[in-house]
């Protein structure tokens, strides 16, 4: 009896797990992943519109204490 209830836990234990692993879980991810990328695509299609900034490092002597 008791191998009959060992294999019977085990059954049901890898049925659960097969049923559990199709979830929502996968469609959450792909949804965030498919919103992060078009996040992204927004971001540079904006930074490529704006205009570039440029920083002089050297400094003169009016600017050199600040």
């Amino acid at each position: 009896m008791k191998p009959v209830q060992i294999g019977a836990f085990l059954a049901a234990l890898a049925v659960s797990s097969l049923a559990m692993a199709e979830g929502g879980g996968d469609r959450t991810f792909e949804r965030m992943m498919t919103a992060n990328d078009r996040s992204v695509e927004l971001f540079v299609a904006k930074e490529k519109a704006r205009e570039p900034v440029v920083v002089n490092e050297k400094k003169d002597d009016a600017t050199q204490d600040l």
